[in-house]
């Protein structure tokens, strides 16, 4: 028996709307997994900051001051590139870090640890920046098909919301 061409039209409409509906699940799905790892990763850059700036070598006694001076100007190099995030802390200190998509915990220089979470929180938000587009996009599209109130009959579409599998 074939279809006739109405019967074809609200079979595909509503193929499309059901997929469209799975991509935005889907995409808001992955934009919640998104947010925890921005979290946690934002959680982390804090701590490593307050680290920074309370170990005994990042804040600079008046005693380190006169001792620098004594040195000679020689002594010093001509430019002292400062991180912003690790200020004047020992670059040579370590610190631990949970390897991304494992359990192994491993001992890093600091400012490589904190270098690592920076670029992969820009990753991070520029992948929630997509999915959210992304997710606004698919909803718009389903809005305007209407969630199909144009094409099918009240009716129909009544017994299609309140339809039940009941298994036995």
């Amino acid at each position: 028996m074939e279809m006739d061409a109405g019967m074809k039209r609200l079979q595909q409409t509503l193929i499309e709307s059901e997929t469209d509906a799975e991509q935005v699940l889907l995409a808001r799905n992955q934009l919640i997994e998104n947010d925890k790892l921005r979290n946690g990763n934002r959680e982390s850059l804090t701590a490593l900051r307050k680290i920074a700036r309370t170990t005994k070598s990042s804040v600079l006694s008046p005693f380190d001051k006169i001792l620098e001076e004594l040195a000679g100007a020689d002594s010093k190099p001509l430019v002292k590139e400062i991180c912003p995030t690790c200020g004047y802390h020992d670059p040579k200190e370590h610190t631990w870090m949970m390897l991304p998509g494992s359990d192994i915990f491993s001992r890093m220089p600091f400012h490589a640890v904190h270098t690592v979470l920076e670029k992969d929180q820009e990753r991070l938000d520029y992948e929630g920046k997509t999915l959210q587009s992304y997710v606004k996009e698919k909803s718009f599209i389903l809005s305007e098909r209407g969630a199909l109130a144009g094409s099918v009959n009240p009716g129909i579409l009544k017994s299609l919301v309140t339809l039940k599998d009941d298994r036995k």
